[in-house]
């Protein structure tokens, strides 16, 4: 089976790539030479998610599948959230969003935070939703080399690391993203 994975995220079609079953060829958008600015307009992560597998499977005739993703802290009232990618303005940048969030929490006890992923999978004419949640908390500093995005700063719950100072293997386990992606697999191997 042939599916596109509707991003430019060479991190995250990577660590997808991983978890997939041989049965399942993944494309990128590169693969089907779609360079399209994919704008992001909804106020919540499944609406960013459908829109950009509505605009894959429209456009370019493909089963596809989107996901968006949100940093959502507890006491900033699930901010970023929707808007985690771009926090810290335009352009987007991962070092300034971090830096913006250690700022924002410098003088808040409560770290709480979650990393929360919405799926959306075009398949066959029709449309599925899965989620994943990933509970932890915003450390005061950096701490690791690997990953992407706010991976640095946050450390899950029941660990003593960032998602930074995990193998990619042990956070796909956990992660929000590895979460909404064991079920899209699931629901994969189950279609008849």
């Amino acid at each position: 089976m042939k599916l596109v994975f509707a991003t430019n995220n060479k991190n995250k079609l990577a660590e997808v790539q991983k978890m997939l079953p041989d049965t399942v060829e993944l494309l990128s958008l590169n693969d089907i030479n779609c360079f399209d600015d994919i704008e992001e307009t909804a106020t919540t992560l499944d609406g960013n998610a459908k829109i950009k597998a509505n605009h894959i499977t429209e456009k370019f005739e493909y089963n596809c599948f989107a996901d968006d993703t949100g940093l959502e802290v507890e006491s900033l009232n699930g901010a970023p959230g929707v808007y985690s990618a771009r926090y810290a303005g335009e352009p987007a940048n991962t070092e300034n969003n971090m830096q913006k969030l250690l700022t924002e929490l410098n003088e808040k006890d409560n770290r709480s935070a979650q990393f929360r992923t919405s799926l959306c999978l075009n398949l066959n004419g029709e449309q599925f939703l899965f989620n994943g949640i990933c509970k932890g908390k915003i450390l005061t500093q950096k701490q690791g080399e690997k990953g992407f995005g706010y991976d640095p700063i946050f450390q899950p719950e029941g660990f003593d690391k960032s998602f930074a100072q995990m193998t990619s293997e042990e956070k796909n386990i956990i992660s929000h993203r590895g979460l909404a992606i064991q079920q899209l697999i699931t629901f994969l191997i189950n279609l008849k």
